[in-house]
Protein backbone atom coordinates (compact mmCIF):
# COMPACT_ATOMS: atom_id res chain seq x y z
CA UNK A 1 0.00 0.00 0.00
CA UNK A 2 1.37 3.43 -0.91
CA UNK A 3 0.20 6.49 0.99
CA UNK A 4 1.17 10.10 0.56
CA UNK A 5 2.64 12.32 3.24
CA UNK A 6 -0.60 14.21 3.84
CA UNK A 7 -2.49 10.98 4.55
CA UNK A 8 0.27 9.79 6.88
CA UNK A 9 0.03 12.90 9.01
CA UNK A 10 -3.76 12.79 9.07
CA UNK A 11 -3.91 9.12 10.04
CA UNK A 12 -0.90 8.68 12.32
CA UNK A 13 -0.57 12.03 14.09
CA UNK A 14 -3.17 11.11 16.70
CA UNK A 15 -1.16 8.12 17.95
CA UNK A 16 1.88 8.15 20.20
CA UNK A 17 4.93 6.04 19.29
CA UNK A 18 4.39 3.57 22.15
CA UNK A 19 0.87 2.74 20.97
CA UNK A 20 2.07 2.29 17.39
CA UNK A 21 4.96 0.11 18.54
CA UNK A 22 2.58 -2.18 20.44
CA UNK A 23 0.14 -2.18 17.52
CA UNK A 24 2.96 -3.21 15.20
CA UNK A 25 3.65 -6.32 17.29
CA UNK A 26 6.46 -4.65 19.25
CA UNK A 27 8.46 -3.91 16.13
CA UNK A 28 10.10 -0.74 14.87
CA UNK A 29 11.38 0.84 18.09
CA UNK A 30 14.43 3.00 17.38
CA UNK A 31 17.32 3.04 19.87
CA UNK A 32 16.07 5.18 22.79
CA UNK A 33 19.40 7.04 22.78
CA UNK A 34 18.14 8.98 19.76
CA UNK A 35 16.24 11.80 21.46
CA UNK A 36 14.51 15.09 20.64
CA UNK A 37 17.09 17.84 20.15
CA UNK A 38 14.77 20.30 21.91
CA UNK A 39 11.83 19.81 24.33
CA UNK A 40 8.48 19.24 22.67
CA UNK A 41 9.81 18.17 19.27
CA UNK A 42 7.55 15.68 17.47
CA UNK A 43 7.82 14.08 14.04
CA UNK A 44 5.23 12.31 11.94
CA UNK A 45 5.62 11.61 8.25
CA UNK A 46 7.13 9.53 5.49
CA UNK A 47 10.83 8.73 5.63
CA UNK A 48 13.34 9.95 3.05
CA UNK A 49 16.53 8.03 3.83
CA UNK A 50 20.08 9.37 3.65
CA UNK A 51 23.41 7.70 4.32
CA UNK A 52 26.38 10.01 4.91
CA UNK A 53 30.06 9.19 5.41
CA UNK A 54 31.35 9.95 8.92
CA UNK A 55 31.91 13.67 9.62
CA UNK A 56 30.61 14.74 6.19
CA UNK A 57 27.13 16.20 5.60
CA UNK A 58 27.20 16.77 1.84
CA UNK A 59 24.39 14.25 1.35
CA UNK A 60 22.17 16.06 3.86
CA UNK A 61 22.39 19.16 1.67
CA UNK A 62 21.47 17.02 -1.36
CA UNK A 63 18.64 15.41 0.62
CA UNK A 64 17.09 18.77 1.43
CA UNK A 65 17.41 19.89 -2.19
CA UNK A 66 15.70 16.69 -3.41
CA UNK A 67 13.09 16.36 -0.64
CA UNK A 68 9.36 16.51 -1.24
CA UNK A 69 7.13 18.50 1.14
CA UNK A 70 6.10 16.64 4.27
CA UNK A 71 8.91 14.08 4.40
CA UNK A 72 11.01 13.24 7.44
CA UNK A 73 14.70 13.05 6.54
CA UNK A 74 16.12 9.95 8.24
CA UNK A 75 19.91 9.91 8.15
CA UNK A 76 22.94 7.98 9.35
CA UNK A 77 26.51 9.25 9.67
CA UNK A 78 28.55 6.12 10.22
CA UNK A 79 28.31 6.33 14.00
CA UNK A 80 30.38 9.52 14.18
CA UNK A 81 29.30 11.95 16.92
CA UNK A 82 31.97 14.65 17.09
CA UNK A 83 30.58 16.90 14.38
CA UNK A 84 27.22 18.63 14.19
CA UNK A 85 25.88 17.40 10.86
CA UNK A 86 22.83 19.68 10.90
CA UNK A 87 22.38 23.25 12.06
CA UNK A 88 20.42 26.43 11.49
CA UNK A 89 21.31 26.82 7.80
CA UNK A 90 20.06 23.37 6.86
CA UNK A 91 16.99 23.96 9.01
CA UNK A 92 16.07 27.12 7.11
CA UNK A 93 16.67 25.30 3.81
CA UNK A 94 14.53 22.35 4.92
CA UNK A 95 11.65 24.53 6.07
CA UNK A 96 11.72 26.39 2.76
CA UNK A 97 11.25 23.01 1.00
CA UNK A 98 8.46 21.92 3.36
CA UNK A 99 10.48 19.16 5.06
CA UNK A 100 8.59 18.06 8.18
CA UNK A 101 11.54 17.05 10.36
CA UNK A 102 14.85 15.26 10.79
CA UNK A 103 15.84 12.04 12.56
CA UNK A 104 19.60 11.51 12.49
CA UNK A 105 21.79 8.82 13.99
CA UNK A 106 24.50 11.39 14.60
CA UNK A 107 24.97 14.79 16.19
CA UNK A 108 23.46 18.22 15.47
CA UNK A 109 24.12 21.78 16.61
CA UNK A 110 22.43 25.23 16.77
CA UNK A 111 19.62 23.67 18.76
CA UNK A 112 18.48 26.96 20.34
CA UNK A 113 17.97 28.54 16.93
CA UNK A 114 16.32 25.37 15.64
CA UNK A 115 13.96 25.27 18.61
CA UNK A 116 13.00 28.89 18.00
CA UNK A 117 12.12 27.91 14.44
CA UNK A 118 10.10 24.95 15.78
CA UNK A 119 11.75 22.50 13.40
CA UNK A 120 11.55 19.00 14.94
CA UNK A 121 14.84 17.15 15.18
CA UNK A 122 15.79 13.86 16.82
CA UNK A 123 19.49 13.03 17.18
CA UNK A 124 21.89 10.79 19.04
CA UNK A 125 23.88 13.74 20.34
CA UNK A 126 24.97 17.36 20.13
CA UNK A 127 28.36 18.55 18.87
CA UNK A 128 29.77 21.91 17.83
CA UNK A 129 32.34 20.39 15.45
CA UNK A 130 31.98 21.20 11.75
CA UNK A 131 31.51 18.68 8.93
CA UNK A 132 33.25 18.49 5.58
CA UNK A 133 31.11 18.64 2.44
CA UNK A 134 33.16 16.52 0.08
CA UNK A 135 32.11 12.86 0.09
CA UNK A 136 29.04 11.33 -1.47
CA UNK A 137 26.77 8.80 0.18
CA UNK A 138 23.32 7.59 -0.83
CA UNK A 139 19.78 8.96 -1.05
CA UNK A 140 16.62 6.89 -0.85
CA UNK A 141 18.34 3.57 -0.13
CA UNK A 142 17.59 1.26 2.83
CA UNK A 143 19.54 2.18 5.95
CA UNK A 144 20.02 0.86 9.47
CA UNK A 145 18.79 3.58 11.80
CA UNK A 146 19.06 3.08 15.54
CA UNK A 147 18.80 -0.67 15.12
CA UNK A 148 15.84 -0.54 12.73
CA UNK A 149 15.84 -1.09 8.96
CA UNK A 150 14.31 2.00 7.37
CA UNK A 151 13.19 2.36 3.76
CA UNK A 152 12.15 5.52 1.99
CA UNK A 153 8.37 5.58 2.26
CA UNK A 154 8.17 4.05 5.74
CA UNK A 155 6.23 5.95 8.39
CA UNK A 156 8.21 7.62 11.17
CA UNK A 157 6.55 8.87 14.36
CA UNK A 158 8.45 10.32 17.29
CA UNK A 159 7.86 12.31 20.45
CA UNK A 160 9.56 12.78 23.83
CA UNK A 161 9.20 9.03 24.53
CA UNK A 162 11.06 7.90 21.41
CA UNK A 163 10.68 6.98 17.74
CA UNK A 164 8.88 4.13 16.00
CA UNK A 165 9.21 3.17 12.33
CA UNK A 166 6.27 1.50 10.59
CA UNK A 167 6.89 -0.31 7.30
CA UNK A 168 4.81 1.26 4.55
CA UNK A 169 3.39 -2.15 3.64
CA UNK A 170 1.98 -2.55 7.17
CA UNK A 171 0.55 0.96 7.60
CA UNK A 172 -3.12 0.02 7.25
CA UNK A 173 -2.77 -3.02 9.53
CA UNK A 174 -0.97 -1.03 12.23
CA UNK A 175 -3.48 1.81 12.08
CA UNK A 176 -6.33 -0.62 12.63
CA UNK A 177 -4.56 -2.27 15.57
CA UNK A 178 -3.62 1.11 17.07
CA UNK A 179 -7.23 2.27 16.91
CA UNK A 180 -8.40 -0.85 18.73
CA UNK A 181 -5.66 -0.47 21.31
CA UNK A 182 -6.59 3.16 21.99
CA UNK A 183 -10.23 2.21 22.49
CA UNK A 184 -9.20 -0.56 24.88
CA UNK A 185 -7.02 1.85 26.87
CA UNK A 186 -9.96 4.24 27.16
CA UNK A 187 -12.08 1.40 28.55
CA UNK A 188 -9.37 0.56 31.09
CA UNK A 189 -9.11 4.17 32.24
CA UNK A 190 -12.87 4.32 32.63
CA UNK A 191 -12.75 1.14 34.72
CA UNK A 192 -10.00 2.55 36.93
CA UNK A 193 -12.06 5.67 37.52
CA UNK A 194 -14.88 3.39 38.64
CA UNK A 195 -12.66 1.83 41.30
CA UNK A 196 -11.51 -1.33 39.55
CA UNK A 197 -7.87 -2.44 39.73
CA UNK A 198 -5.39 -3.02 36.95
CA UNK A 199 -5.30 -6.66 38.12
CA UNK A 200 -8.99 -7.01 37.24
CA UNK A 201 -8.98 -4.94 34.08
CA UNK A 202 -5.84 -6.45 32.57
CA UNK A 203 -6.57 -10.00 33.66
CA UNK A 204 -3.30 -10.24 35.58
CA UNK A 205 -2.51 -13.32 37.71
CA UNK A 206 -3.87 -12.87 41.26
CA UNK A 207 -1.78 -13.55 44.36
CA UNK A 208 -2.45 -17.19 45.22
CA UNK A 209 -1.29 -17.10 48.83
CA UNK A 210 -0.50 -14.45 51.45
CA UNK A 211 3.06 -13.18 51.07
CA UNK A 212 3.41 -14.52 47.53
CA UNK A 213 4.52 -11.15 46.24
CA UNK A 214 7.77 -11.43 48.19
CA UNK A 215 8.72 -14.84 46.79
Amino acid sequence: MRIDTENVVEQFVGFDPATLYEAAGRQGMVDPAIRPAWPGARICGVAFTVECPPADNLMLHHAVAAAKPGVIIVATLGGYLNTGAWGEILTVAAQAKGVAGLAVDGAVRDTKAIAERQFPIFSRGLAIGSCTKERFGTLGCPIQFGGVAVYTGDIVVGDEDGIVVIAQSRAEQVLEAATKRSLREAEIIEGLNQGKSTIELLGLPPLSTPGAAGK
